[in-house]
Order: C-alpha cells, then sequence, then structure tokens
C-alpha cells in the first residue's frame, strides 16, 4: 500500500507575529485528525521556517525520538541535560527525550532558518529499562548529537524507535531503490521525484506499507529523507 501526502494539504500552525511557520504532516496540537495520528512510530514531521531572531522558549519532552534535518540556517539548541549546539545545513541533529528534557531551539542567525522536525515513538512502552538499552544510553537519561554533513548516504539508525533515516540527494535521471521494510515513510525535501508513477514534489511524502521493489526516480537535483519503519 502507498498512500500519497502531498505537502500543499499539510496543516498549518505556528506564529505568523514571531516570525514561525510551520507546516504539519500528522495531527499535532490544535490539528487533531484522529485517523492522522502516527505512521507505525513517527508522531510528527513538521516542515519549520523561523525568522531571524524567532524560535521556540523552553517547552518539555517525555519518551520521544526527536530527529532534525537541517535545509538552511542555523539552529541553535540549548537543553536542560547541558547540551548546546548549532546545527547548519546538511546537518542532522538528535535529541533523545528519555524520561523528561525541556529544550529551547532558535534562529540566532541573520538569514531564514528551514528544518524538518520528526518525533518518533520509541518501541514498546519507552519508559522501561530496555528501551533505553536499546537507545545506548541509562535509563531514563536525555541524550544528544549532531551529525554533520549527513547527506552522504550513511543511514543514521534510531534503536530506541527502530527506525533508520537515509538522507538522500539523487542527482537529475538517478534512481534510488526504496528500502525493504515494513513500513517505509519517504519525505521530499527537494526537487521532483517519480516513486511508482507517482509524481511528487517539495513538501510531499509517501507512507509505503509491505510494498518491496520501488524505486524513485529524480527527475531534478534533490533531497529526500527516507525512513525504514518496524
Amino acid at each position: 500500500m502507498m498512500e500519497v501526502r502531498r505537502g500543499a494539504d499539510r496543516y498549518r500552525g505556528g506564529d505568523e507575529a514571531a516570525g514561525i511557520d510551520t507546516r504539519h504532516a500528522f495531527s499535532f496540537g490544535s490539528f487533531y485528525d484522529p485517523d492522522n495520528l502516527r505512521f507505525g512510530p513517527v508522531l510528527a514531521v513538521n516542515e519549520e521556517t523561523l525568522a531571524p531572531g524567532a524560535g521556540f522558549d523552553e517547552h518539555p519532552h517525555s519518551h520521544t525520538e526527536i530527529v532534525t534535518w537541517v535545509v538552511e540556517g542555523e539552529l541553535t539548541h540549548k537543553d536542560t541535560a547541558g547540551h548546546t549546539g548549532t546545527v547548519r545545513a546538511g546537518d542532522l541533529q538528535h535529541l533523545s527525550a528519555a524520561g523528561g528534557v525541556r529544550h529551547v531551539e532558535r534562529n540566532d542567525g541573520t538569514e531564514r532558518l528551514r528544518f524538518v522536525q520528526m518525533w518518533l515513538a520509541p518501541t514498546g512502552s519507552g519508559n522501561t529499562a530496555e528501551a533505553a538499552d536499546a537507545a545506548d544510553g541509562p535509563a531514563f537519561e536525555p541524550s544528544y548529537a549532531i551529525v554533520r554533513d549527513a547527506a552522504d548516504g550513511t543511514p543514521y539508525a534510531v534503536p530506541a524507535a527502530s527506525a533508520v533515516l537515509h538522507v538522500r540527494r539523487p542527482g537529475a535521471g538517478e534512481r534510488i531503490a526504496v528500502p525493504a521494510a515494513p513500513r517505509v515513510y519517504v519525505h521530499v525535501v527537494r526537487g521532483d521525484v517519480r516513486l511508482d508513477g507517482v509524481e511528487l514534489g517539495p513538501g510531499d511524502s509517501v507512507r509505503i506499507t509491505g510494498v518491496e521493489g520501488l524505486e524513485i526516480l529524480a527527475g531534478s537535483p534533490g533531497e529526500l529523507l527516507v525512513w525504514e519503519l518496524p
């Protein structure tokens, strides 16, 4: 099964007056949709645009794996577990909230910031020692990592959610095999691609269940986020 979701149909959130524009792929906050709560462990895929000086004030998370792909600009991160970081275009950020953490995300630069933030639920209940062991960390301890220049084709594993992220930048005419997994989530960041005869553009996504042997054909230089999911 392949379910295509168009970028134009995303829920619009954020705060225009504060310089924040958000487009939600899943039910989120006041945009409640009981038929669109999650896809496997994926709980949210938010496209965020922050004007210079804009940001999200300190807010809490728990039992959530938060993976952020920066498209342009610089994202500044600070959390109550003592982690800080500046995440630039082409970098990947991973905050494992574990038993609980509060963080701040801002655009402290002079240019527009764009990023895609994805939330995943830990495998199982997410609050057990087994789930923490799967994340290679002590129970209930938040962890933080930045992967620089992550678009080199190296898969990024999120063991706590039994998920693997592939960041791909195909050239025009290049074909990419869709991973063989129980579920696959594809998000188009940039470019125009075709998947099983379906044309996809920036902001579009596809939820794939139980289908193997698919290929993505890039019609123009592109950028894709492809999740292998349980």
